[in-house]
């Protein structure tokens, strides 16, 4: 401990009796935790006291060696195959996080839930970095049970973003790593990948915590527009500005009017969702799913006030369909394919003149698809009726008539 020199010894200069230095307080914390079995209460954060409890239990030993091996090939396949949509979810983010720590010695780490490694970079300065030629490499297990404290290990173990500093891991070989990371959930709210940030032999020299905590955000994000197929996707803000950046709230909305799921900025707006009874959109937004729908036709992002009072901007966009049907919030009525693909858009605005204009002979054109063609034209472009009608080489508006023209003949449900 740093404690005062025994009285009455000439020349002697007191120690000090508090540590000012990072470096001291940890060096402090390991001395009263591994040698004298007291918990270094204020001298580590909280997570790191917790992590060395947790490894404690499973490591006996913190100055052995430990090996940084891979996965067996079938697990790693495995574990790859399941990573595959957030691989693509964050290929570009991970690219661009990449080129910002270009001029770094940092290294970007992505891995599963689980701690397995699914993306990491191959940096120049591998060679130099003996302790990151191990670990940084795609299929090792970096879980705290395998590598004791980590950044990347206390998030798997808690779902919340933590950094780790020096002497503050557990094992004594990684003590020149310092590593920051953030979570990764997916609609279900649960833990879908950790990202990571390390560096070797010296600390972040930038905010490597706000840094991986923006990036992951992002990523966050990207994933759950992604799996939000067939759902009505709300984006909303307290300013306009923030819409499409990592500060931007996400809400799902399922075909029965519920919210199904919101982002960490939506939570933090809103507040958790009841995991035994999800709140209704009414509830929420103040507005039902048919007023929420008919928001869809504006691409703009219109300013709602929540059922709490919080103003905000919205932003309502129909994700293509996976069976979900909107019709009957909307009281659209069809049959086949193409009617559940549009069931989620609101009834169109009557096309304008100059849109029939330039496909004056589209009717005939039109007339002679079938029907199962513009159904499975429909289902090609996800529902997107644009997209369709360019495909189909008939205006909107041709395609819109002749779709509203099959709901009215089907019969009612």
């Amino acid at each position: 401990m740093f404690l005062p020199s025994p009285a009455g010894r000439a020349g002697d200069r007191p120690r000090e009796l508090f540590p000012r230095t990072r470096a001291e307080r940890v060096a402090l914390a390991r001395q009263q935790f591994f040698d004298e079995g007291v918990r270094p209460s204020g001298l580590v954060g909280e997570a790191v006291l917790q992590s060395w409890m947790r490894c404690s239990r499973t490591h006996s030993d913190s100055r052995r060696v430990i090996a940084f091996d891979a996965v067996t090939p079938s697990r790693l396949h495995a574990t790859l195959g399941r990573s595959r949509e957030l691989l693509e979810a964050a290929r570009g983010e991970l690219q661009n996080m990449e080129s910002s720590l270009a001029g770094t010695d940092a290294r970007v780490l992505l891995t599963d839930a689980h701690g397995v490694i699914v993306h990491t970079t191959h940096h120049p300065m591998a060679a130099a970095q003996p302790v990151m030629r191990q670990t940084a490499r795609v299929g090792v297990n970096i879980a705290e049970s395998m590598v004791g404290t980590t950044a990347p290990g206390i998030v798997a173990c808690t779902g919340h973003a933590a950094t780790v500093n020096g002497a503050e891991h557990y094992f004594d070989v990684l003590h020149e790593m310092h590593c920051a990371a953030a979570p990764i959930r997916d609609v279900h709210g649960r833990l879908a990948a950790v990202l990571d940030v390390s560096m070797e032999g010296r600390p972040f020299s930038f905010g490597a915590a706000q840094l991986v905590a923006t990036f992951a955000a992002t990523i966050e994000n990207r994933l759950l527009v992604t799996q939000s197929r067939g759902r009505l996707l709300l984006r909303f803000q307290a300013s306009p500005a923030l819409l499409g950046t990592p500060l931007e709230a996400l809400a799902g909305i399922d075909g029965d009017g519920n919210v199904a799921w919101l982002n960490g900025a939506a939570e933090r707006l809103i507040g958790q969702l009841a995991d035994d009874t999800p709140p209704t959109a009414l509830r929420i937004f103040g507005m039902d799913l048919a007023a929420l729908l008919r928001m869809t036709r504006s691409e703009a992002p219109q300013p709602i006030r929540l059922a709490s009072g919080l103003g905000v901007w919205l932003q309502a966009a129909l994700q293509a369909s996976d069976g979900v049907d909107f019709r009957h919030a909307v009281g659209l009525a069809g049959t086949g394919a193409a009617a559940t693909r549009i069931a989620g858009a609101p009834n169109p605005a009557p096309p304008s003149q100059d849109e029939d204009a330039p496909a004056a002979q589209g009717d005939s054109s039109l007339s002679g698809h079938s029907r199962k063609l513009i159904e499975d034209t429909l289902d090609a472009c996800g529902g997107n009726i644009s997209q369709a009608a360019r495909q189909l080489r008939v205006s909107r508006g041709t395609l819109y008539r002749r779709l509203k023209h099959w709901q009215q003949e089907a019969p009612p449900p």
